[in-house]
């Protein structure tokens, strides 16, 4: 069980950077546990706030609930209580209540709460979807906005009412209009983490909307750049934050883009452009071709350099 109490592993959070780890498979398509662990273990050599288990970077939409236990537990099991371990629950309620429960007795702190499957419903009923998985733990649950689970700030605040584990607010829609309206109507009761695909992009703008933190994907292969940019976003070193921008994330979204569903390829794409490859994603998902893998692995080579430079120095 956790230790940590909700509102701790909220102000954890909020003070750092976060990171969603892929999930490894092997050449049969199994999970590979062992590949997964050492790669939380070398994640956690560097500065992070929180590890998300089985997140969107983690390809939870293709892990079955066993799957996704198995995951959740290797990642408690490796960050043994140095930070926050929060695990990915979704799909129908129901499911989403399950895959919550085991989170919270394999020692998770924290649920983030992924958009259901397919449906769509009215305000009432994402409302009452959160608050019933709200109610079904003890730990603490951070709503992700996005897709057909988006919430708006009336409903959202009468759920943070009734629900004192309802911590957090992930923000993956980018209206700017609902952002603001969430932060005036609920202040400081939420921590708020930026969940746009590569979430670097839009750092700097919502910074000033109290999003104090964000999930970074480029972590995964690019941990002291990604802390760099973070600390630059944070200190709003803003010629700093920009230059890493042209250097690196806007070619970087250019090879994103070329594709449908790129957005966590990429990711695994960019493990094995540094030598630590993950395994192929999991269908429908697919991996980048050689042409835009040799793209990926001229820019990570260059907007890398400095940090493996000094690194080799040290």
């Amino acid at each position: 069980m956790s230790k940590m109490t909700p509102q701790e592993m909220a102000r954890t959070i909020g003070a750092g950077l976060l990171t969603f780890p892929v999930t490894h498979f092997d050449a049969e398509n199994r999970v590979d546990e062992k590949a997964f662990r050492d790669h939380c273990a070398w994640m956690l050599d560097h500065e992070v706030a929180a590890l998300f288990a089985a997140g969107g970077t983690g390809e939870f939409f293709s892990l079955t609930p066993s799957e996704v236990d198995q995951v959740v537990r290797a990642s408690v099991e490796e960050t043994a209580g140095k930070l926050p371990v929060i695990a990915g629950a979704g799909y129908g309620t129901q499911t989403a209540i399950e895959l919550a429960q085991a989170a919270e007795r394999a020692g998770a702190d924290g649920i983030l709460l992924l958009p259901p499957y397919l449906t769509e419903t009215q305000q009432e009923g994402v409302a009452a979807h959160i608050e019933a998985v709200c109610k079904s733990v003890s730990i603490g649950v951070i709503h992700y906005n996005r897709a057909n689970a988006i919430i708006r700030e009336d409903a959202l605040a009468r759920v943070a009412d009734r629900c004192p584990n309802l911590v957090g607010f992930k923000d993956g829609v980018g209206d700017l209009e609902l952002m603001m309206k969430v932060y005036a109507k609920l202040g400081d009761r939420l921590t708020y983490v930026g969940g746009l695909p590569t979430a670097e992009t839009f750092a700097m703008p919502y910074l000033e909307m109290g999003v104090t933190t964000y999930s970074s994907a480029i972590y995964n292969f690019m941990p002291e750049w990604a802390v760099a940019f973070y600390k630059a976003v944070r200190a709003k070193d803003n010629a700093t934050a920009v230059r890493m921008l042209n250097e690196f994330v806007f070619p970087y979204l250019n090879i994103r883009d070329k594709q449908r569903g790129y957005a966590v390829s990429i990711v695994k794409a960019g493990l094995k452009s540094v030598g630590r490859p993950a395994g192929p994603v999991r269908l429908p998902l697919v991996d980048l071709n050689e042409a835009e893998q040799a793209e990926l692995d001229a820019l990570i080579t260059k907007a890398n350099a400095p940090f493996v430079e000094a690194r080799r120095a040290a």
